[in-house]
C-alpha cells in the first residue's frame, strides 16, 4: 500500500515552476545583457555622434551693417526709400534741398573767373614790365653813346692849345661831358627800376595764380557739397532702423538709417574648454532658431585672438584678492558654404546652434 504509486501527484509535480532563485538568476542575466546592450549603444554613441563635435547655444547671425549719414546739413527734401526696402549700390536715397548749395556753387564759379581774370592782368602786366625793361635798355644804350660822345669831345678840346680853344668852349665841353654821364647813371637806374617792375609783377603772377587754384578748390568743394545733397546706398542692403523723415532738418554725421547686407556669417562664443581641437576650415552644421526644421552647412573660419571679455568696454581686472575663475567664451568666425535660400530671412542678430565636427 505504501508503495501505490498516486498518478495525479506526479502529474502535478511535473507542471510545477522552476524554483525562484532559478527565475531570478534568469531575470538578472537578461537585465546585464539589456544593461551591456544599452552601455554600448551609449558608448558607441558618444563616440560616433557627440565625441567628435562641438556645440553652442551662445552664437548669432553676424554682418558688417552700415550706418548711413549725410555729409551736409540741411532739410529733407525727398524721401525715396520706406523701411526694410532692399536697394542697390547707388541708389538714392534721400535728397537735401540743394538751393543754398547751388548759390555757393554759383558764387564758386564766380570767383573762379574773377580770379583768372586777374591772373591775366598779371601775366599781362609782366609783359609790359618786360617791354619797359628793354625801352630802359635802349636808353642807356643811347646814353652810353652820347657820353662816349662827350667825353671824346671833351679830350680834344682838352688836347689843343689853350690859345686855339676858348674857354667858354672848354666849359660847355665839359658840361656837355658831365650831363652825359649823368643821363648814363640814370638809364641804368631806369634799367634797375624796370628789371625790379618786372619780378614784382612776376610775384604777383605767382599770386594770382594761387588765388586761381584756391579758386578752383572752392569749386569743387562747392560742387561735391552739391552732391552730397542726394544721399546714396554705399552698398547693396536692406533698409533698417530707419529715423529720417520728410521734411527733418539733418546734421553731417547724424545717422539716418542702417543698411544691412546680404554677405553674413555666423559668430559663435565658444568655451575656451571646447577650442582643444577646434580648427579653421572644419565643417559646421548649423541650424537657425527661426527655422528649426532647415539645416544649412558652413565652416570654421577664424578664430578671434583673444576672449571676447579682453575686448569689452570694460575688460575685467584679473589682479585683485577676489578673484574667481570663469571659463572664458572666445568668438569663432563660421561662414556659410551654400547660398542661403532667397525666401528665408536671415538677418544679423538671430540666434543659430552651430555644430563642429572636430574629429
Amino acid at each position: 500500500m505504501a508503495n501505490e504509486s498516486h498518478p495525479e501527484r506526479e502529474s502535478e509535480s511535473k507542471t510545477l515552476p522552476p524554483p525562484p532563485a532559478n527565475k531570478r538568476r534568469r531575470r538578472t542575466l537578461i537585465g546585464a545583457a539589456l544593461g551591456l546592450v544599452l552601455l554600448g549603444g551609449t558608448i558607441l554613441y558618444y563616440h560616433l555622434f557627440v565625441a567628435p563635435y562641438v556645440s553652442t547655444d551662445d552664437a548669432f547671425i553676424d554682418g558688417y551693417v552700415t550706418m548711413i549719414s549725410s555729409r551736409v546739413p540741411g532739410q529733407v527734401d525727398r524721401l525715396l526709400i520706406t523701411d526694410n526696402q532692399y536697394v542697390k549700390k547707388g541708389d538714392v536715397l534721400l535728397e537735401i534741398d540743394p538751393r543754398d548749395y547751388e548759390a555757393k556753387l554759383a558764387q564758386a564759379r564766380a570767383d573762379l573767373a574773377s580770379a583768372r581774370s586777374q591772373l591775366d592782368q598779371a601775366q599781362a602786366q609782366v609783359k609790359v614790365s618786360e617791354a619797359k625793361v628793354l625801352q630802359a635798355q635802349a636808353a642807356v644804350t643811347a646814353a652810353e653813346a652820347e657820353n662816349q660822345r662827350a667825353t671824346n669831345d671833351l679830350r680834344r678840346y682838352e688836347s689843343v692849345e689853350p690859345r686855339a680853344v676858348s674857354q667858354s668852349a672848354l666849359d660847355q665841353a665839359q658840361s656837355q661831358a658831365r650831363t652825359a654821364a649823368a643821363n648814363l647813371e640814370a638809364a641804368r637806374s631806369q634799367v634797375q627800376a624796370a628789371e625790379a617792375e618786372v619780378a614784382l609783377s612776376r610775384a604777383g603772377v605767382e599770386t594770382a595764380a594761387a588765388a586761381v587754384q584756391q579758386a578752383q578748390a572752392r569749386l569743387q568743394l562747392a560742387e561735391l557739397n552739391l552732391s552730397y545733397t542726394k544721399v546714396v546706398a554705399p552698398r547693396d542692403g536692406r533698409v533698417t532702423a530707419r529715423t529720417v523723415q520728410l521734411g527733418n532738418y539733418i546734421q553731417p554725421g547724424q545717422i539716418l538709417l542702417v543698411l544691412v547686407p546680404t554677405n553674413i556669417w555666423v559668430t559663435a562664443n565658444f568655451k575656451e574648454t571646447q577650442l582643444t581641437y577646434l580648427r579653421p576650415g572644419q565643417p559646421v552644421t548649423l541650424r537657425v532658431d527661426a527655422y528649426p526644421n532647415r539645416m544649412f552647412k558652413g565652416r570654421v573660419d577664424s578664430l578671434q585672438a583673444g576672449a571676447g571679455a579682453r575686448f569689452s568696454l570694460l575688460p575685467p581686472e584679473n589682479a585683485v584678492g577676489n578673484y574667481v575663475k570663469v571659463v572664458q567664451r572666445v568668438p569663432v568666425k563660421i561662414v556659410f558654404t551654400e547660398p542661403l535660400p532667397a525666401d528665408l530671412d536671415i538677418a544679423p542678430g538671430m540666434s543659430v546652434v552651430p555644430k563642429v565636427k572636430i574629429k
